[in-house]
Formats: C-alpha cells, structure tokens, sequence
C-alpha cells in the first residue's frame, strides 16, 4: 500500500488532495481505507509526508515546499526569505502565516512553481510568488518580553513585540518564584500554541520589574533578542591566553609593513579599530593602497571556544547604551584592535590604482603593521577642509581625492547614491537622551568608505577565481510588482519614471528625485521597494551595488562573517567552520537581523520616554518634519532631528475637517482649504506617546492641548499595520530614519558611531 501511495503522491501532477480523494484517486475499495489511513499515518510519522491545511496530504519533497526565514510586518503579512537563493521571496497573506512568529525557520507550501530558475526569468515572470505556512521546522526565539495583567481567567501577557498577534495565556503553576505585578515586565516562555484561532500559552520565566524602573527598559531589550553581555569563563581564559602584545613567532610568514605611514579613521567614541589604510605614489597616475584589515583568524581558531561563542553571537550588537561585543574585550578592543605606537597583525589587500579609480592589479597576504596615528572622522574631516601639512595629512588628502574617483567610478557603474543622515542618540547619567546628534555621510566617511568597499568586491572576485567555498554578501534584485506600485505612485505625482526593472533607470530617477522637493519622500518610498542584503553560500551578486562579486571582509571584529571570509582566502582550508556553509550563512543572517532589531527597539524605548517626558512637561518640543505617506487615516512624517519616522492622523488636525483625496494625491481641509501633500515640510510635536504598545502620534505644532500620557487609549484607532510600514526591508522606517539601521539597503559600508565597544560598518 505505502509503495503504490508513494507513487501516487510523488506523480508530477498530483496536488495536495485529503484521504477521501485519494481513496478515490487510487480507487481503492470501501474496505481499503484503514489501511490507506495507517498508511498515510506512518509516512506522516516518518516525516516522508506532511499533512496541511485542509486535511491535505503532501510529500516533504515536493517542489512546491520551500523552507526559509519568515518576516512579519505589524498588520500580520508575512514574507518569506527562501534558504534557495535562486528564488525569490514568497508573499504570505496574514490568515496564512498560522503560529509562526517572526524570524522563524518554516515549511511554506506555494501556490504556484516557476518554471524556470529565479535568475532565468524576464521581470513579468519574476513577480513575487505567494503561499502559506504549512509547517514551523525551528523557533528563532520561544522567549518575549510583555506587560503583565489580569483578566477574569487569570494572568495574560502582552508581548512587547508588535508582531506578536495576541497576549499569552499563562498557565499556574512553574512560574518565576516572585509573583509579578500588574504592569511588571516580565519574561515569558511560550510553551503552547496549537492554532492560530486560540490562544498562546506560556509561563513565567522571569520578573523583571515595573516599567518605569530604572534600567527595566533595556533590561528587557537584552531579554527580548537574548543578548549576553557576559562571556562563559572559557572564552575570557582562552581570550586571555594570548596576552596583550604580539609575540615574536607571530610574525613567522607576514610581510612586514611596519615602516608604512599607516592611519585609521574611526568614530570618537571607538576602540575596536578593525582596519587602517595607506597610500603612497607609484609612479605617474598611479598609487598603492594597502587595506589592513584585523587578523582575527589568527587568534580565534575554528572549534575553539572563542569561535563557538563568536558564531553563536554571529555578529556585535550596538544599543543604544552599550556594546554586546561577538568577542571579548581581550580581543576586540586590544590585541585584535589596530590601535597606534603598538604591533598588529592584519590581513592585507594590496591595490595599484590610476588616478581615475581603476584598479589595475591586486595581491593578498598576512602582514604585521605599527599604526602611526589614530584619527577621528571629526579630525580627518577638519584636515580635509584644510591645507596638506606633514606626510599624513598629506597623504589623507591624496587618499580623498583618490576615494572620489573611485566613487565616481562606481556611480558610473550602476550603484545606487541613496544617502541620508543618521543620527546618534547621546544619554546622560541616568540614561535618559541628553540630545540627538546628527551626521552625514561626508568626505570622511567616503573616504573609507569606498576602500572598504573594494577590498571585500576584491576579495569576492578572488575567492570566485579560486573556487574556494566562502560566504557572500548578497543584495537580490527588488520584487517587479513592487517596483511597479512604486513606478505608479512616482508617475502620479508627474515625474517621469522609465522602467524600473531596468538599473539605469532607476539610476535617473533617483538623480531626478535629488532635485526635486519631494524627491526625498519618495527616495523613502523606494528604499521601501528593496529587499534585504543577507548571508549566502553562493556569490549571487549585489544589486544596491551593482556588483556581481562582493563579500564581506573588513570588519572580523564585529561579523563573525569576514572571519569565515579570512580564513578560507588565507588558509586554503575546506572547512572554515563546523557545519555546512550555507546554514552558517543562514545563522548569520538570522543574527543580524536580530540585533538590527535590538538596535532599533533601544532607541526605540529612549525615544519614547524621552518624548512621554516633553508631554509630561506640558511644554512639547517643535520639530521640522517631511509629509513621506498619504493615508485615508493621515500621513506619515519623518523627522531628522529625532531619526525617526512616524504618524500624524487626521484625527489630531483639528484646525479643521480633512480629507484624503487620493486621486489628487493631497489631504485636504474643508473649510481653510489646507492642502498637505508629500514633500511638504511641516511643524509638529509630540501629540500621544503609547509605551505598551509602542506608538506614537505628532500633531501639527500648535494645534493641541490635554496630551495624552501613555495609555493605550492615547493612540489613533486607525492602526493595523499601515500606521509605521514595516516589511523585512530594512528601508521601512518603523521609528527608526532608513538609515539608522545596521545597513542601508544599497549595501554602503556605513560605519556607525560607537560606544565604548567600537564601530560598525556594513555593505
């Protein structure tokens, strides 16, 4: 019976059918079907077939089957991130996403198989294919942070995370020993969830305190991603072991480059300085630039205790308040830092370059280095916007204008300019936000920047030519049905718009939108569009950078990624970690998401207070915001002086009636005839702050009185997950600008201000 069902079921054109249909699909008699039920039992059993909605029966090696990554927004749609990067990403409507959580590994059933290979397909083939989750294969986490409270069955917790659908029940009995308050943060493990219809059940883990508690708001941060600041003891022995200083035998089979002018360029605030440059002349048009980059593979060595714990970590977590460091200090901030006046050792890229940015040769090998001088970008800045001195700063400012061309180049080459500002969030003493700095992307950073940027495409191409196996950096291209809705959205707004599927289009349209007043709303709207650069273990190419071959491998301090990188450029080895690459790539994604996400809720639960206090104080600070999104319930606002994004419904314009005319594109006042479009500048402040739920309402500035403070009835009614768009791109500005996040989308090898554990800095 199981020989003639397993034939049945593996036919090229069978589709998921229930018992009653196959029992008559293999005309089977009456008295057959016991044994077609054990049967399909058994193979069910042993994991041959899976049995999904409706009562339909499936083999777990049918091609309709994809496993991969979910990704919620707040409304409840999902996304999934295929492990096959071949294919693209599987939309997932909200009814179908059943009890999986964001970021967990999952069995989607799609609707439909192309039937060519992802990369094979013209853009009207490569729309974005849907499906349902038809099985949950690994939890990312099973542990959440939420407010306590008490309804008439007994204790429910409200999860922190937006995303999670509903409040967990919590069960008596193995419960933290200290009994929570109503209100208490607490930590909950979910221990039951059987349908997406009933709800969660859980236990108390942990108790962690009132809300408003001193240091309860990025206790329960730490919590909710599971970081840990602390290294088991094993780590800080074996970290410990190597001393503070490099020893004579490290030097054996390294070139010496410490007679080179060598510098670094770093945040103020950074210690772990990963990598360092230096130019010189090499004859006419022509320069030698060596990339240092940290060798940490010499240090931490694959199945040692410092690489399990640096792979489980997978990469730095930067909060807002501190570093969660994938290394101890040991490493990061000593031995492995490229710190001035003392030995290091680095793995190198050396370039010869022309004067116009083309690289003509390079060559790859372990050195050892003295840095001659530590600058801040503060103080490179300042030597760039004055006269050339001594040797360094002369060779700084060579290394600008060599960095520009090589800008220019890769400009010219396709790679998308889609800049904004971050900003950095400064607390006092008592952890509150003392102000927002703001900075921007200038000649400093650039500098950096792009030879960063060329050492890991340099890297990825030598890699490529060796056939080595490595892990790649990759940036797929945006879904088409997107691009499609966001071509609509510009030509609505009379701005001409080409094909968007076609790079050099989207190339002229960005330069278009710098010119334009709205065009950095719509910058937004496109970011939007982009999918997330991740982890693979095949060289796909990099669409933000319009580069076919690229890596990352200038940042092993913080990305446990460039380490993997390190050591199969350099140590020709075929196994540069314990398990397969691919799920090594797939881990790392998952854990930079992770922190990304951790990064933003920190500044997130800083904001938040720091706004709740300005309501409080009955005197809201006025901020210069840009009108991004037009809804029938209001518009969304982005706020550089705070980087963030957020709402201002129409229920808080009360100078007047307003109407969003969707046709004209405008919100409009009855009576005063108030136009607000998208582009325009406004004044706002803070109107509604809800800290549980984590939503916040400005209002035009002026026009309020009687602010909220914090309940869940100070939001607007009008929610769903429309009010802050939030997809798995990271351009969807939740209460964070683009920018603010780990990475931007085009993949820029952004370095990130930094507290006391360093910098970071992604492509």
């Amino acid at each position: 019976m199981e020989k003639h069902l397993l034939k049945h079921l593996g036919h090229k054109n069978y589709t998921p059918a229930t018992l009653s249909e196959i029992h008559e699909d293999l005309a089977l008699l009456s008295q057959d079907q016991p044994a077609l039920q054990r049967s399909l039992r058994n193979l069910e059993r042993d994991g041959i077939i899976l049995r999904i909605k409706g009562g339909r029966y499936l083999p777990t090696d049918s091609s309709r089957l994809v496993a991969g990554r979910l990704q919620l927004t707040k409304s409840g749609r999902g996304f999934l991130t295929p492990e096959d990067p071949a294919l693209p990403e599987i939309a997932i409507a909200a009814r179908e996403t059943g009890t999986a959580l964001p970021d967990d590994r999952v069995l989607v059933l799609i609707e439909e198989l192309p039937k060519k290979r992802f990369w094979q397909r013209s853009a009207p083939e490569a729309a974005t294919l849907s499906g349902s989750v038809v099985s949950i294969i690994e939890r990312r986490r099973s542990r959440f942070v939420g407010s306590c409270h008490r309804n008439g069955k007994g204790i429910e917790v409200q999860p922190d995370d937006p995303r999670f659908p509903r409040g967990i029940t919590i069960l008596p009995g193995k419960n933290a020993p200290t009994p929570p308050k109503p209100g208490d943060k607490v930590v909950v493990e979910l221990t039951r969830w059987v349908s997406r219809h009933s709800a969660p059940e859980g236990r108390i883990v942990e108790v962690l305190g009132a809300p408003s508690a001193e240091g309860i708001d990025m206790l329960g941060v730490l919590r909710q991603y599971d970081l840990q600041g602390e290294f088991p003891p094993a780590v800080i022995k074996e970290a410990r072991r190597f001393g503070r200083h490099v020893q004579p035998a490290d030097l054996t089979g390294r070139r010496d480059c410490r007679g080179q002018l060598v510098v670094t360029i770093d945040p103020d605030d950074a210690r772990d300085f990963d990598d360092a440059i230096c130019l010189e002349p090499a004859g006419a048009n022509r320069w030698k630039l060596w990339v240092h980059i940290a060798d940490v593979s010499h240090y931490v060595r694959p199945g040692s205790a410092l690489d399990v714990e640096a792979r489980r970590r997978g990469n730095s977590s930067y909060l807002v308040d501190r570093v969660i460091p994938m290394l101890p200090e040991e490493l990061s901030n000593e031995l492995c830092s490229l710190k001035p006046h003392v030995d290091r050792l680095t793995k190198c890229v050396e370039f010869l370059i022309s004067s116009d940015g083309r690289v003509l040769s390079t060559d790859f090998y372990p050195a050892v280095i003295h840095s001659k001088k530590r600058f801040t970008y503060a103080e490179a800045l300042a030597v760039l916007q004055g006269k050339p001195g001594d040797a360094t700063t002369t060779m700084l400012h060579e290394a600008s204008a060599l960095a520009q061309a090589i800008r220019k180049r890769r400009f010219a080459d396709g790679s998308l300019d889609l800049d904004f500002p971050e900003t950095k969030i400064r607390l006092d003493d008592g952890g509150k936000v003392s102000r927002i700095d703001r900075h921007d992307n200038d000649i400093s950073h650039q500098l950096i920047e792009e030879f960063m940027l060329l050492a890991n495409e340099a890297v990825a191409g030598r890699l490529m030519k060796l056939k080595r196996p490595a892990i790649y950096r990759t940036h797929e291209a945006p879904d088409p049905d997107r691009l499609k809705s966001y071509r609509e959205e510009v030509l609505g707004h009379s701005i001409p718009c080409g094909n968007l599927n076609k790079p050099e289009e989207v190339k002229r349209l960005l330069a278009r939108l710098g010119d334009l007043a709205i065009g950095a709303a719509l910058k937004i709207g496109f970011l939007r569009s982009l999918q997330r650069a991740r982890y693979t273990a095949d060289p796909v190419g990099h669409y933000g950078l319009a580069k076919k071959k690229y890596t990352h491998f200038t940042s092993p301090i913080r990305r446990y990624a460039d380490l993997v990188v390190h050591r199969s450029l350099f140590a020709n080895a075929k196994h540069v970690c314990g398990d397969p690459l691919h799920e090594v790539a797939d881990h790392l994604s998952s854990t930079e998401r992770n922190s990304a996400d951790a990064e933003r809720d920190s500044k997130d639960v800083k904001l938040h207070a720091y706004l709740l206090d300005q309501i409080r104080s009955g005197t809201p600070q006025r901020y210069e915001a840009q009108v991004t999104c037009l809804r029938d319930f209001g518009f969304s606002i982005d706020i550089a002086a705070l980087g963030m994004s957020a709402m201002v419904p129409i229920s808080l314009l009360v100078d007047d009636h307003y109407r969003h005319d969707s046709a004209a594109k405008q919100i409009a006042g009855r009576r005063g005839r108030r136009l607000i479009r998208l582009g325009d500048t406004l004044e706002v402040e803070i109107a509604k702050v809800d800290i549980t739920r984590k939503m916040i309402d400005f209002r035009l500035a002026g026009t309020g009185e009687g602010a909220s403070s914090g309940s869940p009835r100070a939001t607007s009614r009008h929610r769903g997950g429309d009010r802050a768009p939030q997809s798995n791109h990271p351009a969807a500005p939740v209460a964070a600008a683009p920018t603010a996040s780990e990475e931007d989308p085009t993949g820029r090898p952004r370095r990130r201000r930094r507290r006391r554990g360093g910098k970071a800095k992604a492509a």
